[in-house]
């Protein structure tokens, strides 16, 4: 059994008095259902678990059957508080309106049931939870395993880290690395476009989409314009398209594309976006070479080390609540930007696998009052800087 450091502040919040729904958002196989699990487990916590992803259609009528369930098994137990479990809760249409009537059914006849939300579309939950439910929830992301998880679940070295990245699921395959990549692409990378994507929004190429995933996986790490790279997606599109499914391919946990940092909104909504996978895993699992041959390849590994310190920035700034972007004008560059409460940090990643203009300078001077951070050998090693929060930065 692996506990998570979210698994004991979430069993408390399950033993408290008053009544709450709460929400777990986060891609795929990132242990939200064994979290949950792990916690109807504990002594002093009864409850009933059930997935809309194991039924063919579920509606409102069959969220309310579940509920009706629940109350049920309450009353058979005794309990004097119970907990449902909806996990996969955004594959039910309109969920959140039968949610809120049977909620507030229930706080009217003072029927002590805690709800729990659990589904692999931050985009769509968050629809569904602005829309009613407000003053009526608790959200918390459930987002990629960091370093520490993985190295303490697996032993992991901050390497192994850097290109199998953070599926704890796939962990026990890294040995038959073939094995590994046919994993994480069919069951992690497909299963999430085809059920979280494809299933729940419109996409109507979605041959494109998957295009663009690809290819973004490739070119994590660089600025890359729409225009430019439409003559490689094989198929006809415009830059509104794939900035619509680069923006879904972000609620699920796959691959998100940074905006330029500055102060024109005008800018940055037309900037390039500097694509960044959310779990090197699938920049590993599309590489042709293995582990060991690209750990001996500067250039190569050089991007997986600027990957896996994006992707630890990436995860965690949904947890933190910063805002993480790139910042680009004439031939300066640098390769990351934070932004919290109107602070601003500014990060250099030195891999070596690329050469660097005094991009970093010429922001300071735009920027005095910014805060520089150098990851490399002469700075913060890489391999220390995927074991900090991110917000300590902004101290």
């Amino acid at each position: 059994m692996i506990k998570r450091p979210l698994l004991q502040p979430f069993i408390l919040r399950l033993k408290e008095k008053r009544r709450f729904i709460q929400v777990l958002a986060g891609p795929r196989q990132t242990g939200k259902t064994t979290l949950v699990l792990q916690a109807l487990n504990e002594p002093g916590i009864k409850g009933y678990y059930v997935a809309a992803d194991d039924i063919a259609g579920p509606g409102s009528l069959w969220l309310e059957q579940q509920w009706e369930k629940a109350h049920l098994l309450m009353q058979k137990e005794e309990a004097l508080s119970f907990v449902l479990v909806i996990d996969e809760i955004q594959k039910i249409p309109n969920w959140s309106e039968t949610v809120k009537r049977l909620w507030d059914e229930d706080t009217r006849n003072q029927i002590p049931l805690h709800v729990v939300l659990s589904g692999s579309s931050r985009l769509l939950l968050q629809t569904g939870l602005t829309e009613s439910m407000a003053g009526r929830f608790e959200s918390t992301y459930i987002g990629h395993w960091s370093y520490q998880e993985m190295n303490e679940a697996f032993g992991w070295t901050p390497d192994q880290y850097a290109w199998f990245g953070g599926y704890p699921g796939a962990a026990e395959l890294i040995n038959d690395e073939s094995r590994w990549k046919r994993y994480i692409w069919d069951s992690l990378a497909e299963t999430s476009i085809s059920k979280d994507i494809l299933m729940l929004s419109r996409v109507d190429k979605p041959a494109l989409m998957r295009r663009l995933f690809d290819i973004g996986c490739s070119y994590s790490g660089q600025i890359l314009a729409f225009n430019k790279i439409l003559g490689q997606l094989l198929d006809a599109g415009n830059t509104t398209t794939l900035s619509n499914y680069l923006a879904l391919l972000d609620s699920a946990g796959l691959l998100g594309g940074l905006e330029k940092f500055t102060n024109d909104k005008a800018r940055k909504r037309a900037s390039s976006p500097k694509f960044q996978v959310h779990n090197t895993a699938f920049m590993g699992a599309l590489e042709s070479m293995h582990f060991e041959d690209v750990r001996m390849d500067p250039a190569r590994w050089g991007r997986v080390v600027e990957s896996a310190v994006g992707a630890h920035l990436m995860n965690n700034s949904v947890i933190g609540n910063f805002s993480l972007q790139y910042w680009r004008e004439n031939n300066f560059e640098v390769d990351f930007v934070l932004t919290h409460k109107g602070r601003v940090v500014a990060l250099e990643v030195k891999s070596g696998y690329k050469e660097r203009r005094a991009g970093i300078e010429q922001f300071r001077r735009l920027y005095p009052e910014s805060k520089i951070y150098l990851v490399g050998r002469q700075g913060i090693r890489w391999e220390e800087f995927i074991q900090i929060d991110p917000m300590q930065l902004f101290g």
